[in-house]
């Protein structure tokens, strides 16, 4: 597939994870939804409802053509490919808020993938994305008892504001200055 205009291939990588495994990050592309819809099925109903706060079974062909098609400025979906068929196993991405300088970011990484450190890997990766598009604030919603993902964002993130309400906790965060792209 030719890459969309404006397609931003420099974050393309292979990265090697805990295991050994090399995966590969790049941008999202439209032609991307079908293979949106096939990591959702191959997701937990734990993993999904955590990603979507709701019972999602299928993820309808209206929301896969929605997700993948993002302008790499103020919407941007980091995927992470892996094996012979380059199947989807993880999608990271942020969207605008009603706050020009802040982002809401979400991801998710297929089950059988996870506790290799990608979850990491991939929430940097698109934390570090955004700040090289001028993004310095981020916005997370996630679940109470989502323990592994308030984990990641407590460690690796400075946490401005944390507000929890029926279940669903608003993080507010921003990158430490050493992650800050161009910081002295």
């Amino acid at each position: 597939m030719v890459p969309a205009s404006g397609y931003p291939g420099e974050l393309e990588r292979d990265v090697t994870l805990r295991n050994g495994s090399v995966v590969r990050i790049r941008a999202i592309r439209p032609d991307d939804a079908p293979r949106l819809q096939a990591l959702h099925s191959r997701l937990s109903g734990e993993s999904a409802y955590q990603r979507f706060f709701a019972i999602v079974r299928t993820l309808p062909p209206d929301w896969a053509r929605a997700l993948a098609n993002v302008d790499y400025q103020r919407r941007l979906a980091l995927v992470v490919e892996a094996g012979a068929d380059a199947d989807l196993v993880g999608v990271g991405r942020y969207e605008p808020t009603n706050e020009a300088d802040t982002v809401e970011v979400a991801f998710v990484v297929q089950d059988s993938w996870q506790n290799r450190g990608l979850g990491t890997i991939l929430f940097d990766a698109i934390l570090q994305a955004a700040a090289t598009r001028s993004y310095r604030r981020f916005r997370a919603y996630v679940l109470n008892d989502n323990k592994r993902m308030l984990d990641l964002i407590g460690r690796f993130t400075r946490v401005e504001s944390r507000k929890t309400e029926q279940g669903v906790t608003d993080l507010v965060f921003t990158l430490a200055p050493e992650k800050v792209p161009g910081a002295t």
